[in-house]
């Protein structure tokens, strides 16, 4: 277990200084008695102990110390310092004097035999029984031969020495010069762990409580550097983000699947758009209805067991408002006519003029201030797909909104004939559109995209096949007909001013029965064919010629060449294409006039 490693000098080999004139003494098994330390470096591996009083300082007789030679590890003082043996590691005790006139076989009688010395000490004075105080206590146990601590000499009351760095011995009985110089530090043990600059002590070194901290290490390991402590810190960043990310990814999925479950928790607050500006683009359907509204009103007619409900709007600010015939009709010459203005105010009107040819008529309002008239359009300048906007009441419903286009212009339709003898038939060369409109509409206006009137909604084609929106409560499918402005404007201005509205006539009599491609002049009837001195008649027209263009555009029935002379004025020209026999003519005529009714 010990190869390889130098002999440590036992406290027992090691040489000792001694004073001029003393020299070794007989074999001593114990000079002091009990608890005396005799081997300062065994006392140094017992802690705990403690020793007795020293008995006083002897000096040894003349001749004693020429028999003890260098070999004795005890040596009388020297002088001042030189008793206490500290410096090497070893401390000597104080012999008492009756130890140095003692001889070698008193040591037999203090309690042993001379060989109870240990091997290598040299004898010693030895302290004679009968000096020995009665009453010194003995140590706890009996000594051990071994001097094994802490159980060695010499004995368990001894203090613990001041801790000794093992220092290298000089050769057996070699004699030290007083005052020794500090011994050298012991060389280190290797170190367990190559790795390692600092290694930890082995276990059978002693603790140096003063001696320089060193680095804690508890397994050995390796001092991580500055990069791998950064790599770690980085790792343990990463893997806590996860875990985060982790669980905050479960938690927010329980929250979202309760909330979802349940409804969440408290009160419920809706999010909202904030309050936006009222303005709005004047050509939007939004601008145009803000524009228009104040000049369109809503009418209730009563009279004759009747009741009907439409819609008009504001010609000037005299107060006349232009509406349909087929609206205001049921009122008679006694009925009553309520004009209720976009924002409720009511007023009661009176019938200026009306015209069932062209479906139109006239009221007036007395005593109401600030009236906006609505601002005419021109029909002829209307396209197919034009945007326009619709407003009436529908059903009552009034200041109602719709929008659409112009799906088609001077389109011949005819209204009313619910007489039978066509004295209430309409004749309309209309704008259609599919804005919806509805029973209610008759009457109101069709607008552009500048909020002028280019049309009088006045008709629908509903799923029965009626046309009429006066008697009939069918619903729109997006087919309604409006009055050309250019032709309400002129007949409006006839009704205010005169009363009645005069229409555009040719002078001739037409089959209505005629099933064939045309409009064809009547042959027999009531009265002539062709009225005389009239337009026809100056133009050539005889009875039987059929009808075919009107201006260059073709005419299919006599419904069709009706509607497109009235949407002349009366003193315009026309030029009409005849068929007669086989044959086919062109004539150019001077439309006349006739009082409407």
């Amino acid at each position: 277990m010990n190869e390889g490693k130098p002999t440590k000098a036992k406290w027992w080999s090691r040489p000792r200084q001694v004073p001029p004139g003393v020299g070794e003494v007989g074999p001593v098994e114990d000079v002091s008695g009990p608890g005396v330390d005799r081997d300062s470096d065994t006392n140094h591996h017992s802690d705990g102990d403690y020793e007795l009083d020293r008995p006083a300082t002897v000096t040894a007789p003349t001749g004693v110390a020429g028999a003890a030679g260098a070999a004795s590890p005890y040596v009388a003082p020297a002088g001042p310092g030189a008793g206490s043996g500290v410096g090497d590691g070893d401390f000597e005790l104080e012999r008492p004097a009756a130890a140095l006139q003692g001889s070698a076989p008193d040591a037999e009688a203090l309690g042993g035999p001379s060989d109870a010395v240990p091997a290598g000490r040299a004898p010693v004075a030895a302290v004679p029984a009968q000096q020995a105080p009665e009453d010194r206590p003995r140590p706890l146990h009996d000594p051990d031969p071994y001097s094994t601590p802490p159980y060695g000499e010499p004995g368990p009351w001894a203090p613990a020495p001041p801790v000794q760095h093992p220092a290298a011995t000089p050769a057996h009985g070699t004699a030290m010069p007083p005052g020794p110089p500090p011994l050298p530090a012991p060389a280190p043990l290797p170190a367990p762990y190559p790795s390692n600059p600092h290694p930890a002590p082995a276990p059978w070194q002693n603790y140096d409580p003063w001696a320089a901290p060193g680095p804690l290490q508890q397994n050995g390991a390796a001092v991580e550097t500055k990069t791998q402590r950064r790599k770690r810190a980085r790792k343990a960043l990463v893997l806590g983000a996860l875990a985060l990310a982790l669980v905050s990814g479960g938690v927010g999925g329980a929250v979202g699947a309760y909330l979802e479950r349940n409804g969440g928790v408290g009160d419920i607050t809706l999010p909202q758009a904030a309050k936006e500006a009222p303005g709005r683009a004047t050509d939007s359907v939004a601008g145009i209805a803000a524009r228009a509204l104040p000049s369109v009103v809503t009418l209730h007619v009563r009279g004759s067991g009747e009741a009907d409900t439409g819609t008009g709007f504001v010609l000037d600010t005299r107060g006349h408002i232009l509406t349909n015939n087929h609206v205001v009709e049921p009122a008679g010459s006694g009925g009553e006519i309520t004009v209720t203005f976009s924002g409720g105010e009511s007023a009661r009107a009176t019938v200026v003029g009306r015209d069932r040819g062209y479906d139109l008529a006239v009221v007036k309002v007395s005593g109401v201030v600030g009236l906006r008239p609505m601002a005419l359009g021109n029909s002829d300048s209307v396209q197919v797909g034009d945007p326009v906007v619709a407003i009436g009441a529908p059903f009552d419903l009034a200041n109602t909104v719709t929008s659409g286009i112009i799906s088609a212009k001077e389109r011949p339709i005819t209204a009313g004939g619910a007489k039978g003898d066509g004295s209430d038939v309409s004749y309309v060369d209309a704008l259609q559109t599919d804005a919806p409109i509805n029973p209610g509409n008759s009457g109101g206006p069709l607008l552009d995209t500048r909020a002028r009137v280019i049309g009088i909604n006045s008709a629908i084609r509903s799923a029965d096949g009626g046309t009429d929106l006066q008697g009939g409560q069918a619903g729109s499918i997006g087919l309604g007909f409006a009055i050309p402005v250019n032709q309400a404007r002129r007949v409006a201005e006839e009704l205010i001013n005169t009363g009645r509205a005069t229409h555009p006539v040719i002078g001739v009599m037409l089959d209505m029965d005629y099933t064939g491609d045309g409009a064809r002049v009547g042959t027999k009837g009531g009265g002539a064919p062709v009225t005389a001195g009239g337009p026809g008649a100056k133009a050539g027209i005889k009875a039987g010629d059929v009808i075919t263009e009107v201006d260059g555009q073709r005419v299919h029935s006599g419904e069709e060449l009706i509607v497109k002379t009235r949407a002349h004025r009366p003193g315009d020209r026309l030029r009409l294409t005849l068929r007669r026999g086989g044959s086919q003519r062109t004539v150019t005529l001077v439309l006349g006039s006739a009082s409407g009714g």
